[in-house]
């Protein structure tokens, strides 16, 4: 009799760490669901300009966002005057990498980056590759194209085509998939909503356009469409059609970054940037 009671409270206690066990992992999945996904949801530190790179970092972090696109220019801080790119001496690359440790975030792009000559680009290069970025964001002259395709290809380094509104050189996908055509598979687009609407795009069928080309999202939600003076608000609430857009990337598998750009409230939106991600995790 006390055997099996024995037995009986094993198997109850044994249940019940399973439970909890299972329970916890569940957890994790509801609070990140991109993680399922493959989209590596962050930030561009370029939300943050008039912040360091170093604080950048903090307040990414408290928004619970796990990848980071830093911005050619921004001064690093934690000590350092330096600046971000190529230019950055191996100790300040060494503080870069060791402020992202830390706080135990990615980075995974750079850019909006562009360059004078081949010389300059393969700088960029490779100051991509020692940093560990998987995409570069660029939007380069039109005769640097084949020198991009090449150093992509040497680098094994994804460069993404950015749209600025028009009539900036990229700001249709007509322009981006003609300048992608015949060059590298480690060429594609990334692809900013917000500037496509400011240009009066429609933002899901221009994601239908650069299908099996889209690397990279600069992510946005506006407050008027067709607009190049309207500006940020809390993804959802806005113009984009955030689940149109969401079920379009699902459609094509996209696997990539999303990177917050909040352009907006510029002293002070971490937490829109905050309530944002929040807003998109729970249509996930």
């Amino acid at each position: 009799m006390i055997k099996s009671t024995f037995l009986n409270l094993l198997i109850v206690w044994c249940l019940a760490i399973s439970t909890t066990s299972c329970s916890s992992t569940k957890n994790f999945s509801n609070a990140n669901p991109e993680e399922k996904l493959d989209w590596k949801l962050g930030s561009q530190a370029y939300t943050f300009k008039l912040f360091t790179f170093a604080e950048a970092l903090d307040k990414i972090d408290s928004c619970d966002l796990r990848y980071v696109e830093a911005f050619p220019g921004q001064i690093i801080g934690a000590g350092s005057t330096e600046q971000m790119g190529y230019g950055l001496s191996e100790s300040g690359r060494k503080l870069v990498k060791d402020l992202l440790k830390k706080k135990n975030i990615t980075l995974h792009a750079f850019g909006v980056v562009g360059a004078k000559n081949e010389e300059e680009w393969e700088k960029v290069f490779q100051f991509a590759k020692d940093m560990g970025v998987k995409v570069l964001n660029v939007e380069p002259a039109e005769e640097h194209l084949d020198i991009i395709s090449r150093l992509c290809d040497k680098y094994d380094i994804k460069a993404a085509l950015h749209n600025h509104p028009q009539p900036s050189k990229y700001w249709t996908p007509d322009v981006v998939l003609a300048s992608l055509n015949g060059r590298s598979s480690r060429m594609g687009a990334a692809a900013d909503v917000g500037h496509w609407m400011r240009s009066g795009l429609d933002p899901v069928a221009c994601l239908k356009q650069l299908e099996g080309r889209l690397f990279h999202l600069h992510f946005k939600d506006l407050n008027t469409f067709g607009d190049k003076k309207a500006h940020d608000v809390h993804w959802g609430t806005g113009k984009l059609p955030l689940q149109e857009v969401v079920n379009e990337l699902k459609r094509q598998k996209f696997s990539g970054m999303l990177s917050a750009e909040y352009e907006y409230n510029w002293e002070n939106n971490k937490d829109d940037v905050k309530q944002s991600a929040a807003n998109l995790r729970a249509i996930l």
